[in-house]
């Protein structure tokens, strides 16, 4: 099942190290679209740290280059889960801002707009896939389950014996008061 994972990881990664890239080099393409959602963040950006940059073009560049280093983390297998949590974070706004097909009027324009939207969700759904994947290994769920059910064997194990000394030595104090000595 590796090679399978390997390839997929790949070619899901493969839009977004492509496209950040872009967005990186060249923000200017996705300045008006990208404004629509920039405006309502940046506020919220300005609360959490005055120095953010909050105009769109340093928003816009580093949403890109979190696709691409999400997507190269992704692509080589190095924190896949992180990375790919990275990137449905940045999908969502990149998806938001660039095919917002409800404000189309134009049937054929709606029509691509809302395909674009829709590849976008297969794409944050194949993330989320990624996200879950723990490559064959036991999942944290998995462990922290298995690691109660061991401690509660070993405290019932260690009932057991500390009640079977007990007896042990009830019996052995019973069996010394009756020899003289």
């Amino acid at each position: 099942m590796r090679p399978v994972r390997t390839v997929a990881r790949t070619l899901l990664s493969t839009i977004f190290v492509v496209s950040g890239a872009r967005a990186v080099a060249n923000p200017g393409p996705h300045l008006d679209r990208a404004k629509t959602v920039t405006d309502r963040v940046a506020p919220v950006l300005r609360g959490v740290h005055p120095g953010i940059p909050t105009d769109p073009t340093s928003m816009v560049r580093a949403n890109g280059a979190a696709q691409v280093v999400g997507g190269l983390l992704l692509a080589t297998g190095h924190l896949t889960r992180p990375a790919a949590a990275l990137l449905a974070g940045t999908l969502v706004p990149t998806t938001i801002a660039g095919h917002p097909f409800w404000n189309h009027d134009d049937p054929a324009e709606r029509r691509l707009h809302q395909v674009q939207f829709m590849k976008n969700l297969g794409l944050f759904g194949g993330l989320l896939l990624a996200m879950a994947d723990t490559q064959g290994r036991p999942g944290l769920g998995w462990r922290t389950s298995h690691a109660v059910d061991d401690g509660r064997r070993r405290v019932r194990r260690a009932v057991r014996t500390a009640r079977r000394d007990a007896r042990i030595a009830v019996r052995s104090a019973a069996a010394a008061r009756r020899f003289p000595g």
